[in-house]
């Protein structure tokens, strides 16, 4: 796993989706850093996580969509199937891979946090407690990157195909509302991502929200490894 997390570190970075992802993340992250926190003079950065979920819609698409839909392009998807290196480990050095550059982003959030403190007191915990809902969150979005990644060769539609998902995801409370079934809208709304970020925003720690995130990462790279275990013996 250790080598092909380094390498898809250095395919981040070569090809030059490391610098266009934490570019439009930092530009994002400022803007809404600005205009929630510093133009009304608080120290509440609640505004500017909320906002950051939308962010992290359109660009941990971009982020994943070349893992695998390139080794299928470039043909060198056989040759990644047959190597001496079990199936798990190579989805989980992309995924990690992934997430590792996603983990750098959001790290800019302590910087605008030192920011704040030169001005007034900052909730530090809080901030903890956001920049974990946001880490959660793209563990889980990375995730289903990753596996839409796998059913393609074209990094466009793994793209496109990576937002729409994201964006259902994020749709969900909208759905349920507009579901007349109790026991289908009850069980919707305990499926909502963004009502359980949104707890973290607020500042609160929720164990079974932590426990739903990580689930739904290891499910999505699951699935994942079973379409690689279908295609190895195809």
């Amino acid at each position: 796993m250790g080598a092909i997390y380094r390498r898809e570190i250095g395919a981040f970075f070569t090809s030059g989706i490391a610098y266009v992802f934490l570019a439009v993340f930092y530009i994002f992250s400022a803007y809404f850093f600005s205009i929630n926190t510093l133009a009304v003079g608080s120290t509440n950065m609640a505004g500017m996580f909320a906002n950051l979920f939308l962010v992290i819609i359109f660009l941990i698409p971009i982020l994943t969509m070349r893992l695998f839909s390139e080794e299928k392009k470039q043909k060198t998807e056989q040759g990644l199937l047959t190597a001496p290196v079990s199936l798990s480990a190579i989805v989980l050095g992309k995924y990690f891979a992934a997430l590792t550059l996603y983990t750098i982003g959001i790290s800019v959030v302590f910087i605008y946090g030192l920011i704040l403190s030169l001005f007034g007191t900052v909730a530090w915990l809080t901030l903890l407690s956001n920049f974990l809902a946001l880490l959660l969150l793209g563990g889980a979005f990375c995730a289903v990157g990753v596996f839409i990644s796998s059913l393609t060769e074209n990094q466009v539609v793994a793209a496109v195909g990576g937002f729409v998902s994201l964006m259902l995801l994020y749709m969900i409370d909208v759905i349920a509302s507009s579901v007349g079934v109790t026991w289908l809208q009850n069980f919707l709304y305990t499926m909502s991502f963004y009502s359980r970020y949104y707890e973290f925003t607020c500042g609160i720690f929720n164990l079974s929200s932590v426990l739903f995130y990580v689930s739904c990462a290891v499910l999505f790279n699951f699935f994942t490894v079973r379409v690689f275990e279908k295609r190895r013996w195809s």
